[in-house]
């Protein structure tokens, strides 16, 4: 089985080479080594909680653009994150169904989410629901790769992926149709404009679909409805800006349960956030976010429902000096979660307070980052998480960077009240080193290697012996990450191969659910005003429940858009171009051969 699991991945990674070999020769139309001026840095948020050049960051960052996200046509945000170095997907089916996402060999609950730098992770289960949020409404998607509790708090021993709504910049309107493979349909309108006293923008965008079977030994097709609406405006007074931010996503899901009775659910998720931020000086700084989120289900067949809402403050005092970028903040969080199933539920309130102190340092061809952070928890006391990173850059084309982090996660409600819940349950602990070398041979050419180890103590899982979730694994992570980035005025290349062991470091034995080796392309060719884009991953085995090995497969996307005239665009997408029949999650089918059309007018 091994030998065949071995083959099944040499023979993707020759078909994803294969394919890169075929488009590359329209890199010949662009001088890629040509000494051209250098283009002007894409700004994140989310490496430090303050703004940076992308290139300046201590540790890996990837960001998923939005020419990237339109070209894609993607259904959802899993679907644009599974083509990015060192991210694994478990899907259980077609559109709508649960997924969970494993980020550099953690656990799925061990990746933090964001939508516009407020935690979207629920209370109970601990994933947030990436099938629901749609692509529609996001400017970029920022992956920060590492530990990041020392800035974000629990859950970000993984990393920490950000998704950053569009903002209006000027008058702007769009309106889009589209439709696919089984019975998929789309509607989308969005509306903004922009003056020097504020901003304004709605966008809706309304998503169905008949699905296909979720099973792979049944023929039910399971569908789903999404809609989903995207508010923000904000004022200027003075020295301070008063913004106001709304999304929500609502619906049904239609799945198969156990003994494969069709079944569906009703869905909400709602993120709304308030934020004021004043310039006291030039170098002083001030932002507060309250926020309030909530991540709702109901059975439709029962009276089960889990419920998950958070009252969130988040304060930030940012100092800018000459070397020093100093920033200084409180947190607190009020958080209810309930949950009926099987005829038992729980109702429990969690508070949650933290300080956190961070220092960024540059000079010459130095850069730091310091981080600190004290959560005081109410079931389990006071934790500390840190980071210390280091970057170096030897001359304009060398750049090494070393960091070591400590992280955690706290013990969702459902691990200390659900079935089998544990209330003594205590965090589970993550200790993180990751060297980096960046090489820049020309303007638009990047090659990095990455080298990570994540020691994870007190994992929790459910002990057969006692019939409940304890502290008793212990997770061992080491990976290396080869990466390659061009930019160019008409071509775009991002590549990388990956290479992890993630194991049980108490019997050696790996980790479930997420790929050994995976080797992911993103091609973006212009021609004219009109755009291709072919997108490859190919993935190794993954182990799975009940000893199951699922073997290895080959994805490819191919994308299109034709412009027409300066207000019409008509966007094209085949998955699965080669009709490749693979699992993400043992028994539950995948998308097979399918294509999808949008046509879009936008007008300025």
């Amino acid at each position: 089985m091994r030998g065949a699991c071995k083959g099944e991945f040499v023979k993707s990674t020759t078909t994803a080479v294969t394919l890169i070999l075929a488009v590359s020769p329209a890199l010949a139309e662009e001088p890629i080594l040509a000494d051209e001026p250098q283009r002007i840095d894409t700004i994140i948020v989310t490496a430090t909680r303050t703004e940076i050049p992308l290139r300046d960051a201590t540790v890996p960052v990837e960001v998923i653009t939005r020419e990237e996200i339109e070209l894609s046509q993607a259904g959802d945000v899993a679907e644009l994150l599974r083509f990015e170095a060192g991210i694994d997907l478990g899907r259980n089916g077609g559109p709508g169904q649960a997924t969970s996402v494993f980020l550099r060999g953690a656990e799925s609950n061990h990746t933090l989410v964001l939508i516009d730098g407020v935690r979207i992770n629920p209370g109970t289960i601990g994933g947030a629901a990436l099938q629901n949020i749609a692509p529609k409404m996001i400017e970029r998607v920022e992956i920060v790769k590492g530990a990041r509790s020392a800035l974000f708090g629990t859950d970000a021993i993984g990393g920490v992926i950000n998704i950053i709504t569009g903002r209006a910049d000027e008058a702007y309107g769009s309106a889009s149709l589209g439709g696919g493979s089984f019975a998929s349909r789309s509607a989308y309108f969005s509306l903004g404009g922009a003056g020097k006293s504020g901003d304004f923008g709605i966008g809706i965008n309304l998503n169905k679909s008949d699905g296909f079977p979720t099973r792979r030994t049944s023929d039910i097709d399971r569908g789903y409805d999404n809609t989903t609406i995207n508010l923000h405006g904000s004022l200027t007074f003075v020295d301070t800006r008063v913004s106001l931010r709304h999304w929500s996503a609502t619906g049904s899901s239609e799945y198969l349960d156990f003994f494969e009775s069709p079944l569906d659910q009703d869905f909400e998720n709602r993120s709304t956030a308030l934020e004021v931020r004043t310039a006291f000086s030039k170098s002083l700084d001030s932002r507060l976010i309250a926020a309030y989120t909530t991540d709702d289900i109901a059975q439709n067949q029962s009276r089960d429902f889990v419920e998950s809402s958070r009252l969130s403050f988040d304060w930030q005092l940012t100092w800018t000096g000459n070397e020093h970028v100093i920033a200084a903040g409180l947190y607190a969080v009020d958080e209810d979660a309930a949950s009926f199933s099987f005829g038992t539920g729980f109702d429990e309130n969690t508070t949650s307070n933290a300080v956190f102190l961070q220092d960024q340092w540059s000079h010459k061809r130095h850069r730091t980052l310091l981080a600190v952070r004290l959560t005081d928890h109410e079931t389990f006391g006071s934790e500390t998480t840190w980071n210390v990173e280091y970057a170096f850059d030897f001359d304009a084309d060398w750049t090494v960077q070393a960091s070591l982090g400590r992280a955690f996660r706290a013990p969702d409600a459902s691990d200390r009240f659900g079935f089998g819940g544990n209330p003594a349950l205590s965090p589970e602990i993550s200790r993180e080193a990751q060297l980096g070398l960046r090489f820049r041979p020309a303007d638009h050419h990047t090659l990095s290697l990455e080298l990570y180890r994540n020691d994870i103590d007190d994992l929790i899982e459910f002990d057969l012996a006692t019939f409940q979730l304890r502290n008793i694994a212990k997770a061992e992570i080491r990976g290396a990450e080869l990466g390659w980035d061009y930019r160019g005025d008409s071509f775009t290349v991002r590549a990388s191969v990956v290479r992890q062991k993630a194991d049980n470091a108490l019997d050696d034995v790996r980790l479930l659910r997420r790929a050994e080796k995976s080797a992911t392309v993103r091609i973006i060719k212009d021609i004219g005003p009109h755009k291709l884009g072919l997108t490859v991953l190919a993935s190794g085995d993954r182990e799975y429940f009940g000893s199951v090995r699922l073997p290895g497969y080959t994805l490819v996307n191919l994308t299109g858009q034709i412009v027409f005239a300066d207000n019409w665009r008509l966007n094209l997408r085949i998955e699965n171009l080669f009709d490749r029949d693979y699992q993400t999650a043992d028994g539950f089918r995948t998308q097979a051969l399918s294509g999808f059309a949008e046509l879009t007018y936008t007008w300025r």
